[in-house]
């Protein structure tokens, strides 16, 4: 399972070469556990130039022997923009739906391991009731995480897209997301 990080690094170098970050999911790998990161050929004439000029430069990239060197502020702000993606894959009302079964489901699970008694049956209440409290943190945490993410991709003159589905996505200036006049997108 490959690390934000490395994917990070892995569309840094896909980008010097003419393609662009496009989107992350979840559910990649054997186990369905890692993560599937979509790139797809940029078709602008700077990101054709700077493919051509590393190219000539690198030639021996494509196995892996001479490559661009990263740029870290570059490669943090893609790690930003993957995390983001993937934290607002779910609306704030889905999200909540989902924390709401899972803890319901893990206080049943709790009051069956600990038995059939009156303790089991309050101890179990009382777990989910604190986990319950837990939401409105939750979401608090998460409307913070959200605006310091704009701010950042803001400063960094990144422009808001909404895509198909309604989110909010983050492309450099000009860029698009694929399927939107991408005649490269696909419909993964």
């Amino acid at each position: 399972m490959a690390s934000m990080k490395k994917l990070a690094r892995l569309a840094f170098i896909a980008r010097q070469f003419g393609y662009e970050y496009a989107d992350i999911r979840q559910g990649g790998g054997p186990q369905g556990k890692g993560f599937v990161m979509l790139i797809f050929p940029d078709l602008s004439p700077q990101a054709r130039a700077r493919a051509e000029q590393n190219w000539a430069q690198f030639p021996q990239a494509s196995e892996g022997v001479d490559l661009p060197p990263l740029v870290p502020g570059e490669v943090e702000l893609l790690k930003a923009r993957m995390v983001f993606d993937l934290s607002t894959r779910y609306t704030e009302k889905q999200r909540l739906v989902i924390a709401g079964v899972t803890f319901s489901a893990l206080s049943v699970a709790l009051g069956f391991k600990l038995g059939a008694d009156t303790t089991a049956v309050i101890i179990s209440g009382v777990v989910w009731a604190a986990l319950m409290a837990l939401l409105p943190v939750m979401v608090v945490v998460n409307r913070r995480y959200k605006a310091k993410s704009i701010a950042r991709f803001q400063a960094a003159g990144l422009t808001p897209v909404t895509d198909q589905s309604g989110r909010l996505r983050y492309v450099p200036p000009g860029g698009q997301l694929p399927g939107h006049g991408n005649p490269f997108a696909g419909s993964a």
